[in-house]
Order: structure tokens, then sequence, then C-alpha cells
């Protein structure tokens, strides 16, 4: 039997969409801005914009490989994680927004890595099991992509909307994110981390001085000026923890950055949908911040006892997406919340026990034992500045505002490190983290933006809008990471500075950089002809990128074992093909 263009989209969104109107509050006054949804094709056109199409063949090619050198690393590593055939999705970025739960008020792909969420620490990661067959624990994500039949946002009046919006900041909760720490710096501590909120404040402060002007410089500069008061901060910390004889923080760096939020719009029209969650996630009580100044003679005791709490959350999170397709909420609760509460009950006793040895012990532990269900029906707590004021993902489309529709599955995802033209390349230290692209370019500026979009037959060129693939031929996006490493640092203060782009003309690293295996992810989607044409699949975004093309990213956090690492180096450095 023919397979017809409807018959073969993977997933559909919902039939008809109601109606929204939204009133957007603006630093001058309020601004009221409707959404029109007539449920598809037998109404207005489905199309974002359909200005953001274009077919591949009128893209001239403009992908130019540099000049191979004597001696360079000409090899190619790829590594099969499937297709996220699982399930994993979150709205989480722990690359960028490490610490905030549905802080990318979208939804990503995940492979890789499966006990990863927003706070999972490094050494969970290592211990978490994986979807890539050479055992990659490696974490790899991207935004998805949907198909709606239903009307989307109108562009134009989106961005009136967003001009006249005063954005708020979001900021990496710091607290609960550190070791033990010693008694005779708690006070010290407990001040730096209270001045952390002031640099926030005053950027918001100056952010409603714009009076709802979109300027992406003032953004800029709004942004840097937190992450260096913040980053200072944060370094005060780690000095006053380890000079006391404390564990070092780990990646306070990581901490540094603040982002805009115009979570607002998304929130004011997004239509509730009832359907039983599809994803599940376990919540459990910070406990970091709960403690008192600890004595010297507990500090690791009570240092491995934070690490035991962090790993039985993330085995618990990893035993939900293991158990897709029977993780009801009834399961979870006897299977998983049970258990951990129980686990986690001893460890905190544990951990009170430490520090009465030594000192006053806590009061009041056993209190942060149980943990709860975190259901795509729940909206987040809006106060939380470690949590996004948008409802999680809803119903079995796993639905946030304004990013709806059917979630269309890749046909194919390859992970391949690649050399590098001028020379040899040295291994990327474990935990390195990546990003490539911007979410975010119209509130950030285009400046770390990268056009990612083709067709599978057409790679020798790439744009920076939604391809139209002549038939037969796949709808492909085809990110690249940065492949030059400072030679230091896993992160940066922005996520950015410890990696660099080689020069693409010469292939080389900037001077101070070392080129590390490069890191290429192709995902390549089966959509019908019929969609692409009536501009109907997009990605996931932020509300002010309204499924901007040019918003595409991808991130990355490598936890390949040494042994790993050093086998990808060592066939790149050799010129061969390997997996």
């Amino acid at each position: 039997m023919k397979v017809t263009d409807r018959q073969r989209r993977l997933v559909r969104s919902r039939a008809a969409r109601v109606t929204v109107a939204a009133a957007v509050l603006a630093a001058c006054g309020a601004l009221t801005v409707t959404f029109v949804s007539g449920g598809g094709r037998d109404s207005a056109a489905a199309a974002t914009d359909l200005s953001q199409y274009v077919a591949i063949a009128k893209v001239a090619p403009n992908v130019t490989a540099p000049p191979v050198r004597r001696g360079a690393s000409t090899g190619r590593f790829t590594v099969d994680c499937g297709t996220n055939g699982n399930g994993k999705f979150s709205p989480d970025n722990p690359v960028a927004q490490p610490g905030i739960v549905n802080g990318a008020e979208h939804l990503h792909d995940f492979v890789g890595n499966l006990a990863i969420t927003a706070n999972t620490s490094d050494a969970d990661l290592a211990k978490a099991g994986t979807t890539c067959r050479n055992g990659d624990r490696s974490s790899y994500f991207w935004p998805v992509v949907r198909i709606d039949d239903a009307v989307r946002p109108d562009a134009a009046g989106v961005g009136q909307a967003v001009r006249s919006t005063v954005p708020t900041v979001s900021c990496p909760r710091v607290a609960d994110r550190l070791p033990a720490i010693p008694a005779q710096v708690k006070s010290a501590v407990d001040a730096q981390l209270r001045a952390l909120s002031q640099p926030r404040e005053n950027a918001e402060r100056r952010l409603a001085g714009l009076r709802g002007r979109l300027d992406t410089t003032a953004n800029s500069s709004v942004l840097e000026t937190l992450r260096l008061q913040r980053a200072a901060h944060l370094r005060r910390i780690g000095e006053l923890i380890t000079a006391a004889g404390g564990k070092r923080p780990a990646n306070l760096v990581g901490l540094a950055e603040c982002d805009l939020s115009y979570d607002a719009l998304h929130a004011l029209t997004h239509t509730r949908d009832t359907t039983p969650a599809a994803e599940l996630t376990v919540r459990c009580p910070s406990t970091r911040d709960k403690l008192p100044g600890v004595p010297a003679a507990a500090l690791a005791e009570v240092d491995a006892g934070l690490a035991e709490l962090d790993r039985q959350q993330s085995e618990a999170d990893e035993r939900l997406v293991d158990a897709r397709g029977q993780a009801d909420p009834d399961f979870a609760r006897n299977a998983v919340l049970g258990p951990l509460a129980a686990r986690r009950a001893a460890t905190l006793d544990r951990i009170a026990i430490a520090i009465g040895r030594n000192g006053t012990r806590p009061q009041g532990l056993d209190s942060l034992a149980a943990c709860s269900l975190s259901r795509a029906a729940t909206p987040a707590p809006s106060a939380s500045p470690t949590t996004s004021a948008l409802p999680e993902p809803q119903g079995r489309d796993l639905e946030l505002p304004n990013n709806t529709g059917g979630i269309v599955r890749p046909a194919t995802v390859r992970i391949e490190y690649r050399g590098n033209p001028t020379g040899k390349v040295v291994a990327m230290p474990k935990f390195l983290r990546e990003l490539t692209g911007d979410a975010k370019p119209t509130s950030r500026g285009p400046a770390n933006a990268r056009a990612t979009w083709t067709c599978s037959g057409f790679t020798d060129r790439l744009t920076d809008k939604y391809p139209i693939c002549p038939r037969g031929s796949r709808v492909t996006r085809v990110q690249d990471f940065p492949g030059c490493w400072d030679g230091v640092n896993i992160d940066s203060a922005n996520h950015r500075a410890h990696v660099a782009f080689a020069d693409r003309t010469t292939g080389a690293c900037p001077a101070g950089f070392k080129a590390i295996p490069q890191l290429r992810i192709t995902i390549a989607y089966d959509i019908a002809r019929d969609d692409q044409v009536n501009g109907r699949y997009a990605l996931d975004s932020f509300p002010e990128e309204n499924h901007n093309p040019f918003s595409d990213h991808n991130d990355f956090i490598n936890v390949n074992s040494t042994g790993q690492m050093k086998r990808i180096t060592a066939c790149l450095n050799t010129g061969r093909q390997c997996s």
C-alpha cells in the first residue's frame, strides 16, 4: 500500500488549538498580543514565517575545507549513541544553565548519558549508564524538531511583544552546589552567597531602565558585568573553603553566567493539556544549604555523604529512564521513591552523626529524606531562582508554551570526532563542556550563532533557514563544535572562552590553544515534503526566537574514559577510520 505524506509523519500534533489572547506587561505600559490557532491547513498557514524556509537547491555551495598540511590528524572516530529511542527528553540545559531546572524553556533530545539533569555531578555522570554502544558516557543534546498543524505566533507580533517586555535575569543557585563548608569560614562564605544577589538585582534594574527596548549591545553588557561580578564572588568562595581545609568546589566558574528570560511571553500563551504526564523525574530537597559549618575532622565524611545523596538521586532518575513505559506515578512511588527515601534517610543520619561527633549535631535533616516526582502536569515554582516559571513538559507530546506539536524523532544521528588539518590533536579533558551555536541570537546578538541546516546530498552548503529538500532527501542539521582548547579549563564563566573554533581558512587554532578532537553531530529527519513546503516543522526555542532556525544549538559534556579518549586521539592522529 502506498504511504501518503500524511501517514509518513512520525508524530502529529493534536487537532484544533484554541485561540489564546495574552496580555504582556511592558515597562512602558500594557501590550496585548493575540495568537490565533486555527488547526492547520484548512484555515491559515501553520508556518511561523515562510520566509524562514528555503529550497536547498537555491542555496549556493558555501562549505570549504582548509588545506591539509603534512602531519595533520586526518582520522575519523564515530560513536553510535542511538537516536533517543528511549525518549530521554528534558528542558534542562546542564551546560549553558547548570543547576536551573526547566531553564531552557524548550525540549532537548538527549543521547549518551542516562543520568544527566541540570544538577548531576561529574562523579555521577562518570558512573551512569549510557545509550552509546562503545560505553561512552558523554552527554550530547540538542533542541527537538516538531511538526505542528496549528498556526504559530505571528513573527511580527512576537517581535513587538519581546521589544516591549522587560526581561528578568536567571542565575544558577550556588549554595546547594558547594561541598561541606568548614565551620571557621561558614559566616564568611554565607556573606559571599548573600552578596551574589546584589549584582543580579542591579542587572534587572539596568534592564528595566531600557524601558522595553530590545538592545542586544545593552543586554550583552548587562550580562557581562553580572558575570564578572559573580565570578569574583565565586572565586572568593572557593578560596575560603580550600584555605580552611575544605574540598575544592567543582567547576564554580560554570555558575557565573546568568541569562535573560522572556518566559512571560511563553507562559501567557500556553494552552494547558491535562493528558497524563509522559515525563517523570525525581526532585529531592537540597541538603548542602541546610548544613551548619562542618568541623574539620568531619569534612571528608560529610563530603562523602553529600556525594552519596547525589548518586542516589541520579540512580533514581536513571531508573525512571530505563523503566520508560511502566514509569507511571504508582510505579515510581513504590519502586523508586520509597527505596530512595530510605537510603537518603540513612545517609542524612550518617552526616548528622559525623558532625555531632565533633560539634553540635544538626537537627531536622531527616525531614529532607523524602523526594517527589516532577510531573509534566505540575507547574514549576515561579518564585525559585533555579526553576523556570513555566510549566514543565505536558502531555504525550511533552509540550511547552509555544513549543507545541508532535516531536519528530531523528532518522539518524551521526556523532564523529575529527582531527585537525594543521597537525596532531591532544586528548580533550574529562568533563569538558562545549556548546555550539546560540539559542538566543535575537536578544544576545548573532555573534555566536551558526548556520546548521541542509539536506542529505547537499552537505556542501549550510543555511540559517529551514531547508526544503528534494524528494528522497532528508532534512539535516550539521553541528560543528569548537576544536581548540585552552589546555587548562573544562568550563569558563561564559561557557565559551575555554574553547575556540579553528580558523575557517587555515584550520589553525588561535594562539594559546591546542587542537583537540573536533566533535561534529549530524542529525537527519524524515519530514514529509508537504510539511516542509508549508512550513510546519520547526525547532523548539526560547520565546523571543519564535522558532528562529538561526537559534539552533547543540551541547556536549565529555565523559569518555581516559582510555577511550586516548583511543580516539590515536585514531585521529594516525589517519584511520574508527568506531
